[in-house]
């Protein structure tokens, strides 16, 4: 039986470090990439976004990244059905919430009427309903940070990429995000790979954990049996 994504020895090299990982997911699982800064989460989360290339492996086996079956490794970021948070929101100043979120349907073809009806229904689902006609320079940056998991969400992407899109809040935020991403990624069943440098913020999250050392996997399995000393050894 196939997995709903597939990354098969995806190989990047710096001359001080390498990345050099596989890792397989079933569909509707989230898991979080942890691990020290420097070691590999962000630019993992790029090489499937197809925003960096992938190296030449030194032994020439073949690297792939696969999506539902079908191989995304040479298409553009935009043909992959991959849909991206970042750590800083970037909204469109001169739009309101509303649009912003309704953007990427009418990007699709979707009547603009459509997609605003979409946009509302997903901005309630976030609990943000009341803040449909604001602009974006009105907003707290959880409140952004949440505007920009609707815009990315209302798409469908088969694969949502979060690229610790917590980090720049308060601890007490953060965790109340957490929460919210999770609920929202399971009620609408989407896989995701979600980065953190926040261990609490990964269990919180994530279904499972994979550990990262210098670009290679050195632990992956459920998050319930994620220890610290995991982390530190």
């Amino acid at each position: 039986m196939h997995m709903f994504f597939e990354a098969k020895g995806l190989f990047k090299s710096w001359p001080n470090r390498t990345i050099d990982l596989s890792f397989e997911l079933e569909k509707g699982c989230i898991v979080s990439l942890v691990g020290p800064s420097g070691c590999g989460k962000s630019t993992i989360l790029r090489l499937i976004a197809g925003l960096e290339k992938l190296d030449k492996r030194p032994d020439q086996q073949q690297q792939s990244i696969l999506l539902s079956g079908k191989d995304i490794t040479k298409l553009a970021p935009g043909k992959r059905n991959c849909g991206m948070v970042f750590q800083s929101p970037s909204l469109f100043l001169h739009m309101n919430i509303e649009d912003n979120v309704a953007y990427g349907l009418e990007c699709k073809g979707i009547a603009k009427s459509d997609a605003r009806k979409q946009a509302r229904r997903l901005l309630e689902s976030m609990g943000l309903e009341s803040f449909a006609k604001r602009k974006p320079e009105t907003l707290s940056g959880g409140e952004a940070q949440r505007v920009a998991l609707c815009r990315t969400l209302i798409t469908q992407p088969q694969l949502v990429l979060l690229d610790e899109p917590l980090s720049s809040l308060d601890a007490p935020l953060r965790k109340k995000l957490a929460t919210n991403i999770h609920d929202t990624l399971t009620q609408g069943k989407q896989t995701a790979i979600f980065v953190t440098h926040d261990l609490d913020e990964a269990k919180a999250i994530s279904h499972k954990i994979i550990l990262l050392k210098n670009g290679h996997i050195v632990w992956s399995g459920n998050s319930e049996d994620f220890d610290q000393s995991l982390f530190d050894a």
